[in-house]
């Protein structure tokens, strides 16, 4: 009874590895910005509307938001600076 106890466990173990390994992005830096900065800029833009997304991607913030006149627009954003990035 207790090798199959032991042998569950360790199935269980092994098959719910790459669910956690699945989701290993890297984290923003120490020194990052709060992305609630990041988002205040982005509602000072000239005929912001709202946000529609925000991406952590590539060691970069991508932000999705809408003007007044619904033209769609994205921006990336360093994490440290809180400035837009260099395209990518």
């Amino acid at each position: 009874m207790r090798t199959v106890v032991l042998a569950t466990g360790l199935t269980v173990l092994l098959l719910g590895g790459p669910a956690f390994a699945a989701d290993a992005k890297p984290l923003p830096p120490p020194n990052a910005k709060k992305l609630s900065e990041i988002l205040a800029k982005v509602e000072q833009r000239a005929d912001f509307r709202y946000v529609k997304e925000v991406d952590w991607d590539d060691g970069v913030y991508t932000v999705t938001y809408y003007t007044t006149d619904r033209a769609k627009v994205e921006i990336a954003y360093d994490p440290v600076t809180a400035e837009p990035s260099e395209a990518r």
